[in-house]
């Protein structure tokens, strides 16, 4: 007579699937971490903030490889903008092979910083590849944009001249939330800001969740004018005549017009309370502030200086981050003020990397449109075209700023942009929230979605 024998199940293929999970979670949310820690270090302008960005990436790196390991296979997912971020690259590589830079430690460390913002791209084009993990980084982002603007707004409240009311800036400025220059904390607030913007205007999201986005978009978008950064302003109106344009051209239904309208209601009667005839005078006057440094006349006269300096080195430029070095020698009026940027992205690109890195920038940017206004069918439904707006709003919103500052010279900036334009281009990975919500505890294979 035989009896039944119960024998437990082994747990191991369990097990290697919980690792792996806690692994990509590890890795796509320290991804998103450094990218919000960037600004809380005063922009990671400082030494000791680029070094945790890089060794960050690095390490994060490392971690996916292991992710790799564990899951017994390599699986390496791709984006349409990685062939121009190594074109980038290796034109970097030949101005420090070739000793085309004028300053080949500075070249080197601005290649390592790059290097840095490729590997936070590939992660998150590796790691971010469910609807549910776009809903948790919304509201993530949300929350905290909305966050920094309101401490921005009792620091204009309560300011002593310090960062976090404890740190004086060595060189000075005009301090606005943790940045010491006003203009780049608007640069991230134009970023920021489209992602609960475009929550509140999207069918996908539950109405209540859509009006607390709605708050927190009112709230970033308000700071931008409250900043002082008549380039902020310029960038928010252009982001908000695109978005007006997007739902015109896409038959938008009239909830989501009016949404929208009362946004900008709220954001025109917030200012009114908070900013009254400073704000004003502030938009209306042409003078520099008497805390700012750089008067619009300075900025004209370094981009002619600029373009000068372009005509001479057309084609590979004098060295990617040699600019403050070099422009002493080019500057033509005098001052006493420390140009440490051209305070003209576009100018500064051609200077430092030539022709052929501003041929690799307009590549990179195509890419980049091409692929995020593809998924704008549907955009208010589907959560691909959802996102793809919210990032080329961004987009949008920095590249107009960057005609006449420096945003994409501070790091925790340009990373955060560099992002921006790789979800924009990413494939359409992501399904409908609720859907995702239903498969979730359905057994994979292997864990892995494809592009």
């Amino acid at each position: 007579m035989t009896m039944p024998v119960l024998v437990a199940p082994r747990n191991d293929a369990i097990d290697s699937r919980a690792s792996q999970s806690i692994l990509s979670a590890i890795v796509l949310y320290g991804t998103f971490g450094l990218l919000l820690f960037g600004p809380l270090a005063f922009g990671a302008v400082e030494s000791w903030a680029i070094f945790t960005l890089e060794a960050g990436a690095a390490l994060l790196f490392v971690l996916w490889a292991v992710w790799q390991a564990a899951s017994g296979e390599l699986r390496i997912l791709g984006s349409p903008l990685f062939p121009p971020m190594l074109a980038f690259e290796a034109l970097i590589l030949v101005q420090l092979v070739s000793g085309r830079t004028s300053y080949r430690y500075v070249t080197g460390s601005s290649a390592l910083l790059y290097c840095a913002y490729g590997l936070i791209c590939f992660l998150c084009v590796q790691s971010l590849r469910r609807g549910c993990q776009i809903e948790v980084l919304a509201w993530l982002i949300s929350c905290y944009g909305a966050a920094m603007a309101m401490f921005a707004l009792i620091q204009g409240v309560a300011s002593n001249g310090k960062l976090y009311w404890l740190r004086t800036p060595r060189l000075g400025g005009w301090i606005y939330g943790p940045y010491v220059n006003h203009n780049h904390y608007a640069g991230l607030m134009e970023m920021l800001l489209p992602i609960p913007l475009v929550a509140a205007l999207a069918h996908s999201v539950p109405q209540p969740r859509r009006a607390a986005a709605g708050i927190a978009a009112a709230l970033m978008a308000t700071t931008i004018f409250l900043s002082g950064s008549r380039g902020g302003m310029l960038a928010f109106a252009v982001e908000m005549a695109i978005l007006g344009a997007v739902l015109i051209r896409r038959g938008s239904s009239r909830t989501v017009a009016l949404t929208l309208g009362a946004f900008l209601v709220v954001v025109v009667g917030m200012l009114t309370w908070l900013g009254g005839g400073e704000l004003t005078s502030r938009i209306a006057s042409v003078r520099p502030d008497v805390r700012s440094d750089v008067s619009g006349a300075m900025r004209l006269d370094i981009d002619r200086d600029g373009l000068q300096m372009f005509a001479r080195k057309p084609v590979l430029g004098y060295g990617l981050g040699v600019f403050p070095t070099i422009y002493p020698q080019y500057r033509s009026f005098y001052t006493n003020v420390f140009v440490n940027q051209a305070h003209n992205d576009y100018v500064q690109l051609l200077v430092e990397a030539g022709a052929l890195g501003f041929a690799v920038m307009l590549w990179f940017l195509g890419i980049s449109f091409y692929g995020g206004i593809k998924k704008l069918n549907n955009w208010s439904k589907d959560p691909n075209g959802s996102v793809a707006l919210a990032a080329l709003l961004g987009i949008t919103g920095i590249l107009v700023h960057s005609f006449v500052d420096f945003n994409l010279q501070i790091p925790a900036n340009a990373a955060l942009f560099y992002v921006l334009c790789v979800v924009a281009a990413m494939k359409p990975r992501f399904g409908t929230f609720s859907r995702v919500r239903t498969r979730r505890h359905r057994p994979e294979s292997s864990g892995l979605l494809s592009a």
